[in-house]
């Protein structure tokens, strides 16, 4: 039990913040800041967890009912139960309170991230780091595209994304994983790299923000299609050439959309993509195989307490190869089990009868 959690958090925006994030020098330690995470799923409560261990941080649940219980447990019991939090790791359900910190993290699903970051009252140089692998649908952005238009007068440079083949289960269990932060301004990734990397958990830099953000995105179409192989009971050949197959997918989309091509072979593309198409904990996985077992996907949704970013980005993947001219067979047959009905076997059928062509 912690005992401090049922006191009132301070204010997480000390006068010396702007100074301190401006100047090439260390003014100020990562370990004298506060960090706000907004979004308390699994993934939210890593990186807070993961956070915490070097600095005070807050944590945003959307109901006050779970950040009581986060406070008085020290555990997130709806979507990490078990894990025993940092002591330096406070939740709140109050968004004034957490858009003070120093550094904020989003970890809100992409179809409710414009409202909330809305309803955030956040200054122009305050980093903003998204950690929500989505597009969102109708305008087709992504999620820091969507910061800059619901913040103009925000500093680009300062909105970065931290992404890679990270489980929140196997993060918080201390097992060595790996991730990247993008953004623009390097300086400022590399004080976000000090803030969440650990002894078990290495973080790198990257310039390229649309390449590892698309990545991120990307792969969980691609993870729909490897649960659906699963599910099917097909073997290693199979899922090998699909997640190859895949790469080459997003790797061409990526890079229309403005990304590096050598992004899609590090952390961003290729590891998160064999994350999410080879775990069965991965939630975009679990409902390909669903699918593919015969489960209509209103049940499927209805039975996760998790959102699966996938069936939501699918359409909108769908629609930016459309817009870029680039061909994605697996994503498009994806799109026809999610939302026309298909059956796997006649997409598989589709997919696999393509006329023949060089690799």
């Amino acid at each position: 039990m912690k005992e401090t959690h049922g006191a009132p958090v301070p204010p997480c925006r000390g006068p010396t913040f702007f100074l301190w994030w401006s100047m090439a020098g260390d003014i100020r330690n990562v370990n004298d800041m506060r960090v706000a995470v907004i979004g308390a799923g699994s993934w939210g409560t890593a990186v807070a967890s993961l956070v915490a261990s070097r600095t005070p941080t807050l944590l945003w649940a959307r109901r006050p009912d779970l950040a009581e219980a986060i406070n008085r447990s020290g555990e997130n019991p709806d979507y990490l139960p078990g894990v025993a939090l940092p002591e330096s790791l406070e939740s709140t359900s109050e968004l004034t309170q957490a858009a003070a910190c120093d550094v904020v993290f989003m970890a809100v699903p992409s179809h409710g991230f414009r409202e909330v970051l809305a309803a955030l009252p956040l200054a122009s140089d305050q980093p903003i780091i998204s950690l929500t692998k989505g597009i969102e649908q109708g305008t087709l952005r992504r999620m820091t595209e969507v910061v800059a238009d619901v913040l103009p007068d925000h500093d680009p440079s300062l909105t970065g994304v931290l992404t890679g083949p990270n489980l929140a289960g196997e993060v918080v269990a201390g097992w060595p994983a790996a991730a990247v932060v993008a953004m623009s301004d390097l300086a400022t990734a590399a004080r976000v790299q000090e803030l969440v990397m650990g002894p078990t958990f290495r973080v790198y830099t990257n310039p390229d923000l649309v390449g590892c953000e698309t990545a991120g995105a990307l792969k969980n179409v691609m993870a729909i299609a490897s649960g659906i192989s699963a599910g099917m009971g097909f073997g290693d050949n199979t899922r090998a050439t699909l997640i190859t197959r895949a790469l080459a997918e997003l790797t061409r989309l990526g890079v229309a959309m403005g990304g590096s091509e050598t992004t899609f072979a590090g952390l961003a593309g290729m590891g998160d993509l064999i994350a999410t198409c080879v775990s069965p904990h991965s939630r975009n996985h679990q409902v390909g195989r669903a699918l593919a077992e015969g489960k209509e996907l209103d049940e499927i949704i209805s039975e996760m307490n998790m959102v699966a970013e996938g069936v939501k980005s699918t359409r909108a993947v769908m629609e930016l190869a459309e817009r870029h001219g680039v061909e994605m067979p697996i994503a498009y047959q994806v799109g026809r089990v999610l939302y026309e009905g298909a059956h796997p076997g006649e997409a598989l059928l589709d997919l696999m009868t393509r006329s023949a062509r060089s690799e």
